[in-house]
């Protein structure tokens, strides 16, 4: 599924993250996003094994995946470019809908379901969902196949101090209100992910993922 110059390319270019060094490596570059790509088409085609709603949705290989050029306003480190890529399996927009993802990463692949940067209307709508049924996510996160492939349950990559402004600090999702984004996420090698059967593995995660996908839309 990845090729082996992907993950090569992803490396050199955190070593070089230049724009001198991208523009010597176009070639590479273009092939690595020919594969991502790729494989944004893969997991659609398999979709119906996972999710049948996004197996329903157009599918957008070329606007399915994260690009490496960062904007200045969303940039994380130093480098102009990303040193790490997400592909999405959604019905709607990452920042707008819950969704499936795999982050491609060298030594730190991972692939879930997320609600990734969402927009300021999609995190008030996901608050006021969690406020609504609260226990519904509960029973989302107890079920036995969620928590054998998610053991570390719903993540996030910040939490509040308190609870955003217009909840309450004493609502029973409060835990979860104070988060910034919501996902779970398995770990895969990169030896599976260059595997020609890696989308197997992937079904897998993303159908025991379903549920929190479901629960949200």
């Amino acid at each position: 599924m990845i090729e082996p110059e992907t993950f090569t390319f992803l490396k050199d270019l955190a070593l070089n993250n230049r724009k001198a060094w991208v523009d010597e490596h176009r070639e590479e570059r273009d092939d690595a996003m020919r594969n991502f790509a790729g494989v944004a088409q893969t997991l659609h085609d398999y979709s119906e094994r996972f999710d049948t709603l996004v197996a329903e949705t157009k599918s957008k290989p070329k606007q399915s995946y994260t690009k490496f050029f960062q904007d200045a306003r969303q940039r994380s480190g130093p480098g102009l470019y990303r040193t790490q890529i997400d592909i999405f399996a959604n019905i709607g927009h990452p920042e707008e809908n819950f969704g499936y993802y795999l982050h491609i990463e060298p030594e730190n692949c991972f692939a879930g379901a997320a609600l990734l940067q969402p927009s300021k209307d999609a995190m008030k709508r996901t608050r006021d969902h969690l406020v609504e049924d609260p226990q519904g996510l509960v029973e989302v996160l107890e079920d036995p196949d969620f928590k054998s492939v998610f053991p570390k349950g719903l993540i996030t990559r910040k939490t509040l101090n308190v609870v955003p402004e217009g909840y309450n600090n004493d609502d029973p999702a409060a835990p979860f209100l104070k988060m910034v984004d919501w996902g779970c996420q398995a770990t895969i090698s990169d030896d599976d992910l260059l595997d020609d059967d890696a989308i197997y593995t992937l079904i897998d995660i993303f159908r025991a993922a379903a549920p929190l996908v479901r629960h949200f839309d």
